[in-house]
């Protein structure tokens, strides 16, 4: 198994630290992993993204041109990675913020109302714990147990109380996401 991901959207979103916990699960699960985020100068309000690549094997290069999954998150982010993903691949998308909704009929692509369920949670900081959840109901590529050792390592100790309010929004994203277009 490889699964080559690009998470993007903008500086605030927990774009880097949703890559973060995803790498952590595939460490904990015994799997060659890669992180390579990107960001503007920027801290909040700039486009951020980060490629992740899980991997039974090695992986031979962390550079990636196109993607089995795209996780969008904001307009520019769709502008510039919808076309990237490989045919036959996954594109999942908040639309808080999306004009042009994506329309490829070769890909399979899933929305997910992640601010919506972040605002009724009282909690927009579990926004990318929702968005996590729905990808991994789309692509359980990592173990639950796995993403719990992953929010333990990637989360200072003084934050684990956190980690049963991240492992609600990750079930509330696996229920909320919606199949939009499935090949």
């Amino acid at each position: 198994m490889k699964e080559e991901i690009i998470i993007a959207g903008f500086g605030g979103q927990g774009v880097l630290s949703m890559g973060k916990i995803l790498a952590y699960s595939g460490i904990m699960q015994g799997q060659e992993i890669t992180w390579m985020p990107s960001y503007g100068p920027e801290m909040r309000g700039g486009t951020a993204n980060v490629t992740v690549i899980l991997s039974d094997d090695r992986i031979s290069s962390p550079i990636v041109h196109e993607y089995d999954t795209a996780i969008i998150l904001n307009q520019q982010s769709m502008d510039k990675f919808a076309e990237l993903v490989k045919p036959g691949g996954v594109l999942i998308y908040d639309p808080n913020g999306i004009v042009h909704h994506p329309t490829r009929t070769d890909i399979n692509i899933y929305r997910i109302e992640a601010a919506e369920e972040a605002a009724r949670m009282n909690n927009a900081k579990a926004f990318n714990m929702i968005v996590l959840g729905g990808f991994l109901s789309v692509k359980p590529i990592v173990k639950m147990e796995n993403v719990r050792k992953g929010l333990e390592k990637s989360l200072p100790a003084r934050h684990h109380h956190l980690i049963p309010m991240n492992e609600e929004a990750i079930q509330r994203g696996m229920d909320a996401v919606k199949a939009v277009n499935v090949l």
